[in-house]
């Protein structure tokens, strides 16, 4: 099951790697946007790392993640797993778009305007 969260990124810590093996990883602390706000630490595995390397302290982010738990000499461990980073306002580049055609806001006709003192037509357009 993954989450997502949105909030402010508080410190961005170096990339940790193994000694042993090709793995690498780095943590990040994000504090929430709530009435109590909260700082919640996530991990970032490997390749996926990477997608912290645009980001700084101070920036508006949305993590997407999932909880990993783990049992170690009876001991009890919880891993948020952030799969996805991405800084909330970035400009999308062009060719990522999806071939999505935008909207701009000139080609919207305005809304008609409501005035609740004007009786309803009494004329009905329906077919049936």
């Amino acid at each position: 099951m993954s989450y997502e969260m949105k909030g402010t990124v508080k410190r961005l810590f170096d990339t940790w790697k193994s000694d042993t093996s090709e793995f690498y990883k780095r943590e990040f602390v994000v504090t929430t946007a709530e009435q109590y706000p909260s700082d919640v630490k996530f991990s970032a595995l490997k390749e996926k790392s990477d997608q912290l390397n645009g980001i700084q302290e101070g920036d508006q982010v949305t993590v997407k993640f999932d909880v990993r738990g783990r049992e170690y000499n009876d001991r009890y461990y919880v891993d948020l797993n952030a799969w996805r980073v991405e800084k909330l306002g970035a400009e999308v580049p062009a060719g990522e778009q999806g071939g999505q055609p935008q909207t701009v806001a000139a080609d919207i006709p305005p809304a008609p305007a409501f005035n609740p003192g004007t009786p309803a037509s009494t004329e009905d357009d329906l077919p049936f």
